[in-house]
Parts: C-alpha cells; structure tokens; sequence
C-alpha cells in the first residue's frame, strides 16, 4: 500500500531539518514525514501515534535508524509529557498532520470511510466510544448538533431523525448501513463533488476521537516544548481545524484583534511567543493536487518560537 506525505516539500523546506536537532512527529502514521526528516539529516525524531497498527510500523524504522528515532504510543496532545518520558525536555521543531490518515481510511475494518462496507468504529486508538456507540445512543438533538458542528451539515436535524427512526429497527453498525441513511435525506447536487456522506462522517470521526480538543492541546504542548527559533509546522485538511491553528498561531504572533470588537485590543501588549512562517496559509501545487486528491483540501501553517517561557 503505496503512502503518499501531504506536502512533504513545503513541511521539509519549513522545518528545515539540521544535524543534531531533535523534532517531534505528533501524527507518525506511515512515517513518510519522519523517513524525510531523518533522511534530510542527522537529526533524532521522536515520533508519536495512538494507533497500535503505527506501533508495528516504528518497528521498521527502529532498525533502520537506531537510536535517531524515537516511538512513543499515545495522544500528540500529551506530547509535553511523552516527549519529557522520552528523556527530551526541548525540542527544535514540531510537525503536525491533522486528522485521519491514508492507512486508516483505506482499511475498511477500521470504519473511517463509506467507500468500503465495514463496523461504524473511527477510533485511531481502537479504545473508547466508538462512532456506533454515539450513532445508536444520542439524543437525536445531541446527534443533530453533533453533525452541525462538526460536519457544518445543513441537514443535521433531518438525518439525526432519520438515524433515530432507522435504529428502532435495527443498530446501525456498519458504514454503508449509516452512508444509506444519509443518502437518503442528503441528495446530491450536481455542483458538489463530495459524496452525500461525506459532512456526516467527518463529524462523527472528530467527535470519536476528539480532534479539535486534541488538537488545542497539540499546539500549546508544542509551544511549550519549543526552543528558541524552534520550528512548528501544522497540515490541516478542514476549515475547523484550520480555524483553530490560525488563531493560535496568529493570538501568539500578536496579530491577532481582540476576540470581541466591543473589547479593548490588548495584543499588542502580550509579548509574542511566535512568528509566523511561513506569513500565511501555504496550498499544495497543483501538480500535487492532481497527482494525490487527499491533498486538495491541505492547508499548511508554520511558525517559529521566539519566546521561550511556556504559556498558561
């Protein structure tokens, strides 16, 4: 199974790998990121994923690059303390590619995706609620705003009530079972490439394993774990974890208003913590686009940390 780096170029050129530096890979995944990394230079990567199926895949990398790299299973939101367990207490770069990965659509027993008939389940970690679990027990108004918020799925309230109604049935437990359902009240419009399913999924993957929370936790551990001049680069694939690193990244390099134009703007009195760079948001080429379609939705942000004392 072939894996391809989501804008492995413009994350190599921003990180700007160096001999004896330490980075953090948060989202291991296939490793493609950190084969590059170490391959750039003679630098130790410390690579973190919560999927136990990545665990076997490090194994690989372990023998082939030593002691320069290093797996530690868990949530990059707990990066600050897995890193610290790994013996690092700083780290000069921290790379992130958010959201759900090539291996983990592609397997249908994993449940991620309604191209492949498999158990409803979306969990990275394999532990914990799974997307069954909140389909065939929610409120139909907690579902609904669930698929709201996380999906910005204009028919929220039509599928949480079709989904009530279906599982007084029978549990919905499969993918094409709830791809169905969905289908049924979304119809699809000739301008939207996407499939029907596609809003619903997102959403009940983000809440599985909560990916915005884990998120917001990902880059205030980076913050912290940082050295002066060290570098953080994000990937996101959605406007909803796009919003979160901007803000972040845009609040610390003192660009960013007060949150309320009928507050004071108080930011340019708080030090900044970051600089942005690159300035802003860069997008795959079009010859990546065309070549890899998980890329077309990429947005990458990068940063570089200019204050060393971690934040509250």
């Amino acid at each position: 199974m072939s894996h391809i780096p989501v804008m492995l170029s413009e994350v190599l050129e921003t990180l700007s790998p160096k001999d004896g530096e330490v980075y953090v890979d948060g989202t291991f995944g296939a490793g493609g990121y950190t084969r590059a990394f170490l391959e750039s230079a003679q630098c130790t990567v410390i690579a973190i994923d919560r999927d136990p199926e990545a665990k076997v895949r490090a194994q690989d990398f372990e023998k082939e690059f030593g002691e320069r790299f290093i797996f530690v299973e868990g949530r990059f939101g707990d990066a600050l303390e897995l890193v610290q367990s790994a013996g690092y207490t700083q780290v000069d770069g921290f790379v992130l590619d958010v959201g759900v990965s090539s291996f983990q659509i592609d397997d249908a027993k994993r449940g991620f995706s309604f191209r492949f008939d498999g158990p409803l389940d979306m969990r990275m970690s394999g532990a914990g609620e799974s997307a069954a679990d909140i389909v065939n027990t929610y409120e139909e108004r907690d579902l609904a705003d669930l698929i709201w918020r996380y999906g910005d799925e204009r028919k929220s309230r039509q599928i949480a009530a079709r989904i009530v109604a279906e599982r007084e049935t029978a549990p919905i437990d499969t993918t094409e079972k709830l791809a169905e359902i969905v289908r049924a009240v979304v119809r699809k419009s000739p301008k939207d490439k996407s499939d029907p399913a596609t809003r619903t999924f997102q959403a009940l993957r983000i809440a599985v394993n909560d990916e915005l929370g884990e998120l917001e936790r990902g880059l205030q551990a980076a913050q912290n774990l940082l050295t002066q001049g060290g570098r953080l680069v994000v990937v996101s694939f959605h406007s909803l974890e796009d919003g979160i690193v901007k803000t972040f990244l845009y609040e610390r390099a003192g660009k960013m208003p007060s949150a309320s134009r009928h507050l004071p703007d108080t930011g340019s009195s708080i030090e900044p913590s970051f600089s942005l760079s690159p300035k802003k948001a860069l997008k795959p080429s079009d010859e990546e686009q065309a070549q890899n379609p998980r890329a077309r939705s990429a947005k990458l942000r990068g940063a570089i940390r200019v204050r060393q004392e971690s934040a509250s």
